[in-house]
């Protein structure tokens, strides 16, 4: 079988962000015919939507682009997660600093920020707070995009 990288997206609440960049993703690696080569997901670092579906300014985005969300529901990222996972892509800093808090530490260097995949320190902006999924999506492709490239260049 072919060696399968997994990812995790993460974000606070898992209903915005991060299943944003897990269905941008997987729809992204789909296209290439390489969908069995990756095993994507998204969790939250907090408790307060577990349970809830993809926000409807998400879904308005995936809708748009033709890519399907169907079934997801937050869920949270376990400690658990950390051996299950290469990659554990924060949104912005917050989720990183709850990421660390979960995991203990980050001894394998798994934890990154998204757009560190696209040259930048910035975070991906909360839509739940700004109101704009466009910037969001703008900011999750140009991370998605650059994190393929990373894991083909390894």
């Amino acid at each position: 079988g072919v060696f399968m990288t997994k990812i995790m997206f993460i974000c606070h609440g898992n209903i915005c962000r991060s299943p944003m960049a897990e269905f941008i993703f997987k729809d992204m690696v789909a296209k290439l015919g390489r969908s069995d080569e990756f095993y994507v997901a998204s969790s939250a670092t907090s408790y307060e939507e577990i349970g809830n579906s993809v926000h409807y300014g998400t879904a308005a985005v995936l809708d748009r682009l033709g890519i399907s969300y169907k079934g997801k529901r937050a869920v949270h990222l376990e400690k658990s997660d950390y051996e299950k996972y290469d990659y554990l892509i924060c949104m912005d800093r917050a989720n990183v600093r709850n990421t660390l808090r979960i995991m203990g530490d980050d001894k394998e260097g798994k934890i990154y920020k998204l757009l560190e995949f696209a040259d930048s320190d910035a975070d991906v902006a909360d839509p739940w707070y700004t109101g704009n999924f466009d910037v969001t999506y703008r900011d999750v492709v140009a991370g998605c995009r650059g994190l393929l490239e990373t894991i083909d260049k390894k």
